[in-house]
């Protein structure tokens, strides 16, 4: 471990297992002092008594359970971490579900709701909680869970698409918001995982999700999915001081070099690739609906 993260605080929510679990193991081993929060509060007690067996002098985990779709506990977990550490350097709104699955007009519509509160609304809370300590200090990172919602129409998933694509376009615009500020805002895919969101969609079956999904998902469970460790270590860049600079992108883990970025960083800021942009007729060397 190279210790890139020490003295640093950072905040991970959903980190009581899976994705948000490594991350939190990652930074922990890279020298930060964490703060987590789940909805889950005594599984959430239980990984931070795993996590504290690995700290060093110096750093702490706080643990607390979170409804990140409630204002008012977002923001009495935010002042506590304030509190408990006097700082955040770094936030990873990794917390997410997939909400409820099958056609729209089927659906249950407060489940519906419910999922857009959690995967949308929970991640700008979280930021907007945030982001007074980061501004009073100039400085901070930003982490954003997507993935494949965001870019491609998922059938029958239909909350978990829309929240994904609502909130890559708020780091968009949140990143021009806050540059002047020095503080970076990005979202990452991470890959396809094979974490507890796969075996919802397995459980689920065909007649909810698809058959196609449901055999892509089948295929992805048989073969492993994607390293988790792919995904960690862009997040573990994007908190680093390695990335600075690099703010307003959806960052692909598996498919994008993303190491590469700090040597191209103006010509990266210059442009709008890697963001969510309308395809045009001209982009596929179709002549005919352009004007």
């Amino acid at each position: 471990m190279t210790g890139i993260l020490k003295g640093k605080v950072a905040i991970i929510t959903g980190a009581n297992q899976g994705f948000g679990l490594a991350i939190a193991q990652q930074y922990l081993a890279e020298g930060a002092s964490i703060a987590i929060c789940a909805r889950n509060h005594s599984l959430l007690q239980s990984v931070r008594e795993d996590l504290l067996i690995s700290t060093c002098p110096g750093q702490k985990v706080f643990a607390r359970g979170v409804d990140v779709s409630n204002p008012d506990q977002v923001d009495g977990f935010i002042q506590q971490v304030v509190n408990e550490f006097g700082t955040i350097d770094i936030l990873v709104n990794n917390a997410g579900v997939y909400g409820p699955k099958g056609e729209i007009e089927a659906v249950d519509w407060s489940d519906w709701v419910k999922a857009i509160e959690i995967n949308l609304l929970g991640s700008i809370l979280l930021c907007r909680a945030v982001l007074p300590v980061f501004k009073a200090r100039r400085g901070g990172k930003i982490i954003q869970l997507s993935g494949g919602g965001a870019t491609n129409p998922m059938p029958r998933i239909s909350a978990y698409a829309v929240s994904k694509a609502g909130i890559v376009r708020f780091v968009e615009t949140l990143a021009e918001e806050v540059r002047e500020f020095g503080i970076d805002v990005n979202a990452i895919a991470p890959g396809a995982l094979n974490t507890r969101l796969l075996d919802e969609v397995l459980d689920a079956g065909p007649e909810k999700v698809g058959q196609g999904f449901y055999e892509r998902a089948l295929k992805q469970k048989q073969n492993g999915g994607s390293p988790l460790d792919v995904g960690v270590g862009l997040a573990l860049f994007l908190a680093s001081e390695d990335s600075k600079g690099i703010t307003g992108k959806l960052i692909s883990a598996v498919w994008d070099r993303w190491e590469d970025w700090p040597l191209h960083l103006d010509e990266l800021n210059k442009t709008d690739i890697y963001t969510l942009r309308r395809i045009v007729g001209r982009d596929r060397a179709m002549t005919w609906g352009d004007k």
